[in-house]
């Protein structure tokens, strides 16, 4: 029988500090010269020294830094990485082709029916659905086959003392020695991504040490062996505290009536599905959608692709990763891994998405058009769909909100 516990990493969670583990009382801190890292990179050797001063003073033993920094060394692969991300300019289409290929699903399947016994142990004990949790790990490491070779510590190491965001990988940092001196894993096994994302559903530290579990009851909560239990029991863990609905859809592919105020397909506009139904939307077979919960609408590709009625779990699988394009990723998987057959709606796939340029372009466009997007960021959020919305309605074009190069042309 699984034994599904969760472990603290440390007696006290330290109010206001985000780190589990006891922090003590400011004082001097001894720095033993012999167990200094010496690398290559004078400057990160700088900063490994005052980072054990630091780490020390938030309850990591100096054994526990002096055994996860051995034989550590300033990684320019990391940082090559992080400077050089390519833009993410994939259409939605492109990416679930990927992510929803016919490849994905079988393996899916076949992982699904590998671990029924505990997948089914699981979803019963945390009341996520078991498809769900699969087409996780399926996107996060094809099914455990792609977990990241890098040696966390390190690449954290590097990308804190010399990367665009060091606070926050100093933070994860910090959490990732907390793992290791709660005995979880050891330095040599602590491996992942080059940002630090680890095991077979890829979880920062600091998320280990809120959600992650012991599942199969050896006393540590080890996401990166080949058995998949803790790893796969952590993230129904995780899906649960934010509030998943064992039974409930993510989203459901609807139908659009002509004569649709696109208008009302936003976030904030939530009904129930009967409601949808009383002006036309309903599911692909023309029936209203059961009333779950109160849905909102979602026109990923505006009104030229498909269309979603998309209910409270859809925000859950926001929590794992924010992108409208992994959580449909996620959510078509897990449904095509039950059973369920792939999208109805064609997309446009003779459009493309707008690249970080073309972006800020737009909305510089509407702003001087008069239709001001309260920032020029090239992030396309809800302040850009709003202007986006009210340029349309007064151009007489169909109010979806979507930023499109078409648009773009238009403004030009």
């Amino acid at each position: 029988m699984l034994n599904f516990r969760v472990l603290l990493a440390g007696a006290i969670c330290a109010a206001g500090s985000g780190f589990a583990g006891p922090i003590p009382q400011d004082g001097p801190v001894h720095i033993s010269p012999i167990t200094q890292v010496q690398t290559a990179n004078q400057g990160f050797n700088a900063w490994i020294f005052g980072f054990r001063n630091r780490a020390t003073r938030q309850g990591i033993l100096e054994a526990t830094f002096d055994a996860a920094f051995d034989g550590i060394t300033y990684n320019t692969t990391v940082i090559d990485r992080d400077r050089n991300q390519s833009e993410f300019t994939k259409s939605l289409w492109d990416y679930l082709d990927t992510a929803v290929s016919d490849a994905r699903v079988r393996n899916g399947r076949r992982a699904l029916a590998d671990n029924m016994q505990l997948l089914n142990r699981i979803e019963q004990t945390f009341g996520v659905d078991k498809e769900v949790v699969v087409a996780i790990w399926g996107l996060e490491s094809a099914y455990g086959a792609v977990r990241g070779s890098t040696n966390v510590i390190g690449a954290m190491a590097t990308l804190a003392y010399d990367g665009r965001r060091g606070a926050f990988f100093e933070q994860q940092l910090i959490a990732a020695l907390q793992i290791l001196q709660a005995g979880d894993t050891a330095p040599r096994n602590m491996t992942g991504s080059w940002a630090g994302a680890m095991g077979h559903t890829q979880f920062m530290p600091t998320s280990f040490l809120e959600y992650a579990v012991d599942g199969n009851g050896d006393g540590r909560r080890d996401i990166w062996a080949d058995d998949p239990t803790d790893a796969l029991a952590s993230t129904a863990n995780y899906l649960r505290s934010f509030g998943w609905v064992q039974g409930q859809p993510w989203g459901i592919e609807v139908q659009i009536p002509q004569g649709f105020d696109y208008a009302t397909a936003q976030r904030g506009n939530e009904k129930l599905p009967s409601e949808w139904a009383t002006i036309g939307v309903v599911d692909m077979a023309g029936r209203a959608v059961p009333d779950h919960e109160a849905a909102s609408i979602l026109l990923p590709a505006g009104a030229m692709g498909a269309a979603f009625m998309i209910f409270p779990n859809f925000e859950v699988i926001e929590r794992y990763n924010t992108a409208d394009a992994y959580v449909i990723g996620v959510g078509i998987l897990s449904d095509r891994i039950a059973g369920g057959g792939p999208i109805e709606t064609t997309w446009p796939r003779d459009d493309r998405v707008l690249n970080g340029a073309e972006r800020v372009e737009l909305q510089e466009r509407l702003t001087a058009a008069g239709f001001d997007t309260l920032g020029i960021d090239g992030r396309i959020g809800p302040l850009t769909i709003n202007a986006i919305r009210t340029y349309q309605l007064a151009s007489d074009i169909i109010p979806d909100g979507y930023a499109s190069l078409r648009l773009l042309n238009r403004l030009r």
